[in-house]
């Protein structure tokens, strides 16, 4: 699975504008190949018995020295498995569509070479059978990342948001390096089985801590708080970019990371509180920047990183979460990558603008995009029977569910989930109707001519009706029972005790705020005018639209004492070390020139130096016998 889009990688890269024409479609094939592949493997486990569903794959010996020894593996399991047909079947489609999207550009070959690139080190990431492993994926997402939201780098804006996401996830992958040496020092080792086996022997306190450093790496890695500065900028790149790492797949590692190290999260209950804290931050800090966001790539990063804060406060949850977090990761990744491909052909049908406040009435201009956007809309919202209902809904009944007996967390939680889904439908739905309902507000396109909105090609639309399709009906087909079952080999039954509230008033409620949230924002932006220019709004719409000023806390927090810190080594450099070389050198060339002016090179001047020396001998031996 790995070893073909890698290979697909290596040859475009290698093969040069030769393969221009057909490596696009190689690309594809490539990316088809791993999910035909992953396909059969997941037929071939399915065709087992539940506890013998955990292999591990030897594949070479990797590392040794002295007493350990660490081989190079995969772990095929239902966790690593449901990922692979995420990545590789959204990843296709996603190919596919780029086709279509980067016709005109040079540098398509390049492009769908990192594309690859991604698959092949998101496959790794997901199938290592040990953390160090693991890690090598991890970096190789990191890296892909970075090439392709900076894949137009001659504009200044998209360079530096890639440098952003870059250096964002180094950050946290300090936490994943700590984690790993925390791990050799305790359990000898550093794989999936070693880690599994050495838990029960462990402290409280060093579970926790290995629980607190993974969980930075996974803030880094899924733009969670504090470490989600870097994904609005992230939009900078293309669109089809946006919708395999920034939706479908690798803001979701952070997730699999804290699943796949469950075992370590059960033995250490205040990391896993602060998982969940953390996961209910996030959630909300992410919808209220979407609330306020004109940008319409900006505006569903917005919603990624709340929507992966559900996830998170799930996996958070322990047992009876885990599963749940990530059943609305895959039908996350249908509804939202299919919406940012919705954003990627407004984009194509309006001159490449993103300002929402300069769209609407085009549904009846681009059809096809209007129905399957519109799918992903009620698919987040959470209506029924669309795929959301089925998985965003069942993280809110569980975050009623007393942990470790504290029903005030489940009093807490519950009520942050049923905030989102409310501040949620409210953001949803206002995209939805600023983009294609209401009276048209186009501008003028870069060159003054007027705009004829029109729907994308076939190899655009064919990807979205897929991944409609899924919006719709995967949550149903799936069905979070049956998930949690497929799940149960790697997570563990999920037991627990009834939630605080009867599920069927949780369920009123959810759809209760869902339907508040949709009502307020028909009211507001399709049954009134929509403004081209923003209003100055309140101070909390003022602070949504700068990102609740993260950048500016960043900068005063993180960016400032750093700079001071650098110039005060740079100081001490130049003025104590440097100048303490500098110095000594200078004594040595000013005692030089003070010698050098005893040589005149007169004879007589040397003989009158002679005789005084001779006087001053005499004088001196003298001076005691007088």
């Amino acid at each position: 699975m790995v070893v073909l889009p890698l290979l697909g990688a290596a040859v475009l890269l290698l093969a040069g504008r030769r393969s221009d024409r057909w490596g696009p479609w190689f690309a594809v094939a490539m990316s088809a190949g791993a999910f035909v592949v992953g396909l059969l493997t997941i037929i071939g486990l399915l065709g087992r018995p539940a506890d013998e569903r955990v292999l591990d794959l030897h594949m070479f010996d990797w590392i040794s020295v002295g007493s350990f020894d660490l081989s190079a593996g995969l772990r095929l399991d239902p966790l690593s498995l449901t990922f692979v047909m995420l990545v590789t079947f959204v990843g296709s489609l996603i190919h596919v569509y780029s086709i279509a999207y980067m016709e005109h550009d040079p540098d398509k070959r390049r492009f769908f070479a990192y594309l690859n690139l991604f698959v092949a080190a998101m496959l790794l990431l997901v199938l290592a059978d040990s953390y160090l492993l693991l890690f090598v994926g991890w970096e190789g997402v990191g890296l892909a990342s970075y090439l392709l939201i900076g894949f137009w780098n001659h504009k200044l804006p998209y360079a530096v948001a890639a440098k952003k996401a870059f250096i964002a996830n180094r950050i946290g992958d300090i936490g994943l390096l700590v984690a790993l040496m925390l791990m050799f020092s305790t359990f000898g080792g550093v794989s999936f089985s070693a880690v599994e086996a050495g838990v029960p022997a462990a402290s409280t306190g060093t579970l926790t801590a290995m629980g607190l450093v993974l969980l930075v790496a996974a803030c880094g890695k899924s733009a969670q708080f504090p470490l989600q500065s870097w994904l609005g900028d992230a939009m900078a790149g293309p669109t089809p970019v946006s919708a395999l790492i920034h939706a479908a797949t690798m803001v979701t590692a952070g997730v699999y990371l804290v699943v796949r190290s469950g075992v370590i999260y059960d033995g250490a209950p205040d990391a896993r509180l602060v998982v969940v804290i953390i996961g209910a931050i996030t959630l909300l800090f992410g919808a209220i920047v979407g609330c306020a966001k004109d940008d319409m790539k900006k505006a569903l990063a917005a919603s990624t990183m709340s929507q992966i804060g559900y996830m998170i406060l799930a996996a958070g949850l322990g047992p009876i979460g885990y599963a749940l977090a990530i059943f609305h990761l895959v039908t996350h990744g249908f509804f939202k990558a299919g919406m940012f491909l919705g954003a990627g052909s407004v984009m194509h049908g309006m001159d490449d603008q993103v300002d929402m406040r300069r769209f609407g009435g085009l549904a009846r201009y681009m059809r096809i995009t209007w129905v399957t956007f519109g799918l992903g809309w009620l698919a987040i919202l959470g209506i029924p029977p669309f795929s959301g209902y089925f998985s965003k809904d069942r993280i809110i009944e569980a975050a009623f569910v007393p942990v470790d007996g504290a029903q005030w967390r489940a009093w807490v939680f519950g009520t942050v989930t049923l905030i989102g889904a409310g501040i949620t439908a409210f953001y949803m739905s206002r995209m939805f109707f600023m983009t294609f309902e209401g009276k048209r507000r186009w501008a003028p396109k870069a060159d003054g001519e007027q705009q004829h909105p029109h729907e994308s090609p076939r190899l655009m639309t064919v990807p979205m009706i897929v991944l409609a399709i899924g919006s719709v009906a995967l949550g149903g087909l799936l069905v979070a029972g049956g998930f949690q079952t497929w799940l149960e080999p790697v997570t563990g039954h999920a037991a627990h005790e009834a939630p605080v509230l009867p599920v069927w008033l949780i369920i009123t409620l959810t759809m209760l705020f869902v339907v508040v949230g949709l009502v307020l924002a028909w009211r507001q932006y399709a049954a009134s005018p929509v403004p081209v220019t923003p209003p100055p709004g309140s101070v909390l719409t003022r602070a949504a639209r700068a990102d609740l000023y993260q950048d500016a806390v960043n900068d005063a927090l993180l960016v400032e004492p750093g700079q001071h810190l650098t110039r005060s080594l740079v100081y001490l450099d130049r003025q104590v070390v440097d100048g303490g070389f500098s110095g000594l050198a200078r004594l040595v060339v000013r005692s030089g020139d003070a010698v050098r002016k005893l040589q005149t090179g007169f004879v007589r001047q040397y003989a009158a130096s002679m005789l005084i020396g001779l006087v001053v001998l005499v004088v001196a031996v003298m001076a005691p016998r007088i």
